[in-house]
């Protein structure tokens, strides 16, 4: 089978010819349908210090997918041919004391898919039992059931908030921001504001129910906000989340700078601001509220698939990410769905 990997310790992947995957006992095999891609699969593309410090290569990339299941191995009591499902990408010792007492994404012995063991951009992937998370196709879509996995980190983030009623700014709207100003306006946010570089992803935070857009590179004026998501990781946003913030507020950290940051702690202290930091998602907690939102259509992500490809046209998904013109691209490993599917491609990529 087909395969996009990280094969040297040097920026670029390589769609290569690979075994197909045979599953251990407690693993199966996964038709991969629909992968979608993030901004870790383009850090390993572009092999940034991120990267290179974690990926040990070769590796095939991928940890966002949804599919069929075709084979099982010998132990699997819960998985059947034939199901349709996703999976949570962190896969969890299921011994350490986090583990064991309901915390398991924050196990310090984590194995991420597409990260640490091959991942979904192939025709077929093996999974452990453990992360498999089954999904009804009628009323979720390959294309979408694919965004489970990181609609889950604005799911987990927003969760433990209380947002009806409360003005709200998100700080950043890449894929995962754009997920949270989706979240907010459904929770009843009395008004939500948006910051970002570009005008393209600020165009989509409007799609989303975003009331105000403000270019990033602009003094954000609004003041006294209840609830700021950082969701870029830049030193700026961080800072202008400790200023809009209003006495008391709540601030969550969820971008990942790249670099150490200086900021205001003592504006933080005399503000008596509340700051969480926030990665992925409980498991699999966050996975039930997700599919409850989505199934429900309380959210609907379909507007921020913005391009869907081939496997075979994956310098064309990385070209666009690169360039910020994309928010979350699909990939099928199959070839794209055909007939009328094609022609709506055609139209949202140009």
């Amino acid at each position: 089978m087909q395969a996009l990997r990280k094969v040297a310790s040097q920026p670029g992947l390589s769609l290569e010819e690979v075994a197909e995957p045979r599953p251990t006992a407690t693993d199966v095999v996964v038709e991969v349908e629909a992968a979608s891609v993030c901004g870790t699969d383009l850090h390993i593309h572009l092999w940034d210090g991120w990267a290179a410090g974690r990926i040990r290569p070769p590796v095939t990339l991928g940890h966002e997918f949804a599919g069929t299941v075709v084979e099982v191995g010998a132990d699997v009591r819960h998985v059947a041919v034939g199901d349709f499902v996703s999976a949570e990408s962190h896969i969890t010792c299921g011994a350490c004391s986090a583990c064991r007492t309901g915390s398991g994404h924050l196990c310090e012995r984590t194995e991420i898919m597409g990260v640490d063991r091959d991942g979904a951009f192939a025709r077929y992937v093996a999974v452990p039992e453990a992360v498999i998370w089954k999904t009804n196709r009628d009323k979720l879509p390959p294309e979408i059931a694919t965004l489970q996995e990181p609609f889950g980190n604005a799911v987990f983030a927003t969760s433990e908030q209380d947002l009806s009623g409360r003005s709200v700014a998100v700080l950043g709207c890449g894929p995962v921001g754009l997920f949270t100003v989706a979240i907010a306006k459904a929770s009843g946010a009395s008004s939500i504001l948006a910051s970002d570089l570009h005008p393209f992803r600020l165009g989509l935070a409007k799609t989303m129910g975003a009331d105000v857009v403000v270019d990033a590179r602009q003094t954000i004026d609004h003041q006294g906000v209840d609830v700021v998501f950082e969701m870029s990781g830049s030193p700026q946003a961080i800072s202008d989340a400790i200023r809009i913030a209003r006495n008391g507020a709540r601030i969550i950290l969820f971008g990942i700078p790249s670099r150490l940051v200086e900021v205001d702690i003592a504006a933080a202290i005399f503000k008596n601001l509340t700051v969480q930091a926030v990665s992925g998602r409980r498991i699999f907690a966050t996975w039930y509220r997700t599919r409850w939102l989505l199934e429900s259509g309380a959210v609907d992500l379909r507007p921020l698939i913005t391009h869907e490809y081939g496997l075979d046209d994956w310098k064309q998904v990385f070209s666009k990410l690169e360039a910020g013109e994309a928010c979350k691209i699909v990939v099928y490993p199959g070839g794209l769905p055909g007939g009328q599917r094609q022609a709506e491609i055609a139209e949202v990529a140009g």
